[in-house]
């Protein structure tokens, strides 16, 4: 347990303290929450302004679950006219970073603490759950839950940790310029892992080499103490070597001839399954040792490998990496989450995020459970988010590569994603092989009719269209139950890619 004063909160954040509020009360920052559903007894809970409603308004609630102090931008009074005990500050997530920057400094004063940032256009999550399956074993690690990754998720995910934390795993996200930089400055992480500079967001940032100089705000913020760690395979990525002054390795699932150091697979592919497979080679370890992954869709070997490079960086072996891979399943929600009906049916949900990359990625992975034939294979695709002027041409190809990898059927659903299906048609879909629906209501009303024994419907679209919540529906209809579905882990309400 770390615990921090009222008044040395209000000092670290040059916050004041309202009228009668205890500058002694202890608060256990493991009891930080930003959620008035979350606050439990000796809690301190963080009144911010939210997508859409005011933390402010919940003061109350907080207090009555047993918060003993609030962190807040303004005063609030409970009915009787006393105001809520708080630390009054300019900006609460503010407040939160330097909160979270003090608790890393205090831990690494206590015991040897290694904090690993995790950043990319798709894979963090995925990821982040790998790497900490592979750490646990070898020391106290706290990794974000769900998809923790913005300027509140990842204080609350430093706020888990304790002084005798070994591994800290931050994962970062961005949807403007200066993000990571803000998050880097706020843990000082001494590995940074870069996966891959996709299209998600370009809407807001512009172009994806803006992307690509954001992602690369991690690398900037690696100490000459600390270590770069790159993906060699996205030729952006790999030019951010240039931007470190720690040393850098990387790690390929490409024939790369480099010099450096780099953790490789070679003779990838995937199995009868549709699960990824290769022969892992580890840096001063000739014999490459054998992994046959759990997870689904050769697209996760880049963040199998990058978390095999990111554990072997830290001291993890080689055969104890390898034996975590093999090991691992899915770990967090909606991530090519499967499900095997008892009626045989299998629904593959994979709608937590969504750009044009991904998209492609499951549709191939899509396209080879359907082995060629052997299986009706179904498509159900919402929009992608944040794309900005590119919206519809990406929307378009996306449904023309449906047609082209032979899914059986295509449903878009959204009227974001409404290119999906004319770009379909465009590439030669006939009769209903693709159909458009505005709502997922309608759709399911289709899949609920039309789905046989041997069908594999993939759901796919960003978080915001909704879709995983159909696929729900459709993984557990009543009267069938699931043979094998990955654990429920909740995501931060603010994440970001």
């Amino acid at each position: 347990m770390i615990e921090i004063t009222a008044a040395q909160i209000a000092e670290l954040t040059q916050g004041v303290l309202t009228q009668g509020a205890d500058p002694d009360a202890r608060i256990d920052i493991a009891a930080i929450v930003t959620d008035s559903r979350d606050a439990v007894a000796g809690s301190m809970y963080v009144a911010k302004a939210g997508e859409s409603a005011d933390g402010h308004h919940f003061l109350g609630a907080a207090f009555a679950a047993g918060a003993v102090l609030a962190l807040a931008e303004r005063e609030v009074q409970d009915d009787s006219g006393t105001v809520f005990p708080a630390v009054i500050v300019a900006d609460a997530v503010l407040a939160m970073g330097a909160l979270a920057a003090h608790v890393v400094g205090l831990i690494r004063s206590h015991s040897p603490l290694t904090v690993i940032g995790i950043t990319g256009s798709a894979g963090k999550t995925t990821t982040k759950d790998l790497l900490q399956g592979i750490l646990s074993p070898l020391g106290a690690t706290v990794a974000p839950e769900g998809s923790y990754n913005g300027e509140v998720g990842v204080p609350l995910t430093v706020f888990r940790a304790v002084a005798e934390t070994r591994f800290l795993i931050i994962e970062m996200g961005a949807t403007k310029m200066g993000h990571i930089k803000y998050l880097g400055a706020m843990v000082r992480p001494d590995l940074g892992v870069v996966l891959g500079v996709g299209t998600a967001h370009a809407g807001e940032f512009g172009s994806i080499d803006n992307i690509a100089q954001a992602k690369g705000e991690l690398v900037e913020s690696l100490a000459p103490s600390g270590r770069a760690l790159l993906n060699y395979d996205d030729g952006r990525v790999r030019a951010m070597a240039s931007r470190s002054v720690a040393p850098v390795s990387f790690f390929s699932s490409a024939d790369a001839n480099s010099t450096a150091e780099m953790v490789q697979a070679r003779n990838v592919h995937t199995n009868a399954q549709g699960q990824p497979e290769f022969e892992l080679s580890f840096p001063g370890h000739p014999e490459p040792l054998h992994v046959s992954s759990k997870l689904l869709g050769l697209h996760h070997v880049s963040n199998l490998l990058a978390a095999a490079a990111a554990a072997f960086a830290v001291g993890a072996a080689p055969k104890d990496i390898v034996g975590s891979l093999n090991e691992q399943r899915a770990a967090s929600r909606y991530r090519m989450e499967r499900t095997d009906r008892s009626d045989g049916v299998t629904v593959i949900n994979d709608a937590y995020n969504a750009n044009p990359e991904s998209m492609r990625a499951a549709l191939r992975t899509l396209a080879e459970l359907g082995g060629s034939g052997a299986r009706r294979t179904w498509a159900v695709l919402g929009e992608m988010l944040e794309l900005g002027d590119a919206s519809v041409l990406e929307h378009d190809a996306v449904g023309r590569v449906a047609v082209r990898l032979n899914i059986s059927r295509l449903l878009v659903v959204g009227q974001g994603a409404r290119a999906m299906h004319v770009g379909a048609v465009m590439e030669g879909s006939w009769g209903n092989e693709s159909m458009f629906f505005p709502d997922a209501a309608a759709a399911a009303a289709v899949l609920e009719a039309e789905l046989a024994p041997g069908d594999v419907v993939l759901f796919k679209s960003s978080n915001g269209a909704g879709l995983r919540f159909l696929g729900d529906r459709i993984a557990l209809p009543t009267g069938n139950s699931p043979t094998s579905t990955s654990e429920t882990t909740s995501g931060e309400r603010t994440a970001q890619p």
